[in-house]
């Protein structure tokens, strides 16, 4: 059996070798490595698959701070979120001024548990930004109904989930990050669609709002050496842009991996005492960036998996409202209790396209044995 992987970024790219090689060298031949051709084409396709405007961008964490800066907040409005996320969701909003204001996760989905979004609203709110976390939409139909009652901006932290389907009551669907004013993703290598390096792009159906996000994600310029607004210097390289449109043109295969790979777990480790696999909410599909199970005995089972070769990770082990860089936000211990206790639960196995069944079989194997012994 080959080595278990918690990604297996290297094995994945073997399955496009040919076309990934001669995609970089055809940008390396040409020279035109910064806003070449190549860009414009990913960011044209991947806008065909979204059905919105898509502007790329140096990654994940440029994308928040663009769609704060494409809004017009200021410092000292309140943008609300979770604590129970990527750093990036919180510290783009601090370092543009804002104040993150925090609500807890549902214990099952782990998004933003939007029962208790109207408790924190105030007259200083101006967002809303849910993270549609481990590959989940958030309940945007709940969120977007609220942002339109007290007039607030939706900004979705999408990063962990595209391609993933958001399902409205009435049975239309729109991608993760095209239902909000803003969406962002990041093509961290290890995301669904992932770079071999750090990317990011913006999504937004406003054709205006769209063009006020490329002109701010390129120094603020309308035309060269004119800027007609305060910008930075964020952009998609354009050997990534060539990596990322070969891996485009597999998406919806390496999706349907990670599904067969979920329903495998699924199937083998519904019903064991020891553990409780990712919850599914009926108004979003799962792309399963992360497959997250909750257990009680979460380090011992870490721990033992080790013994047996298989690789896990803890996403998140801390909290932010309990963080050493962000008390001044004046939260307490037990502010957020679902977060709180899920940083000591969670367990994500091992989870991408290349998982064969030989290794998965293996991995639930190795989690039944643990159920035995605890």
């Amino acid at each position: 059996m080959r080595t278990i992987h918690m990604s297996d970024l290297y094995g994945q790219y073997l399955t496009m070798k040919e076309e990934i090689d001669e995609a970089m060298q055809a940008v390396i031949r040409s020279t035109q490595f910064i806003k070449s051709g190549k860009v414009l084409d990913f960011e044209k396709e991947l806008a065909q698959y979204l059905q919105t405007n898509v502007i790329t961008c140096g990654n994940g964490t440029d994308a928040l701070q663009i769609a704060y800066m494409a809004l017009g907040l200021q410092p000292g409005d309140e943008v609300i979120t979770t604590p129970f996320t990527f750093v990036a969701t919180v510290e783009t909003a601090v370092l543009m001024g804002l104040k993150p204001v925090f609500v807890d996760v549902c214990p099952g989905a782990y998004n933003m548990d939007v029962s208790q979004l109207e408790d924190v609203i105030t007259t200083n709110t101006k967002a809303i930004v849910p993270v549609h976390l481990f590959g989940q939409c958030a309940n945007m139909e709940e969120i977007m109904a609220i942002a339109q009652k007290y007039n607030l901006y939706v900004i979705e932290d999408a990063c962990q989930a595209l391609g993933t389907e958001y399902i409205f009551k009435d049975g239309t669907r729109q991608k993760a990050g095209t239902v909000g004013d803003i969406g962002c993703n990041s093509f961290f290598p290890s995301k669904n669609l992932g770079a071999f390096g750090d990317g990011g792009a913006i999504f937004a159906n406003d054709d205006e709002l769209a063009g006020v996000i490329r002109s701010i994600a390129n120094h603020g310029m309308k035309a060269k050496y004119q800027y007609e607004r305060i910008g930075v210097n964020s952009r998609l390289d354009s050997i990534q842009a060539a990596i990322l449109e070969v891996k485009l043109k597999y998406f919806d295969r390496h999706i349907n991996a990670r599904l067969k790979a979920a329903a495998y777990y699924d199937e083998h480790l519904a019903g064991l005492e020891c553990l409780v696999i990712p919850e599914r909410v009926d108004y979003s599909t799962h792309t399963f960036h992360q497959y997250t199970i909750k257990t009680e005995k979460r380090d011992e089972l870490q721990a033992f998996l080790k013994t047996k070769g298989i690789p896990t990770m803890v996403y998140y082990p801390e909290v932010f409202h309990l963080q050493e860089a962000y008390k001044f936000l004046g939260y307490q211990k037990g502010d957020f209790p679902v977060s709180e206790k899920l940083i000591k639960m969670v367990l994500s196995l091992p989870m991408h396209t290349e998982l064969t069944e030989e290794q998965l079989q293996y991995i639930v194997s190795a989690v039944k044995e643990f159920g035995e012994v605890v």
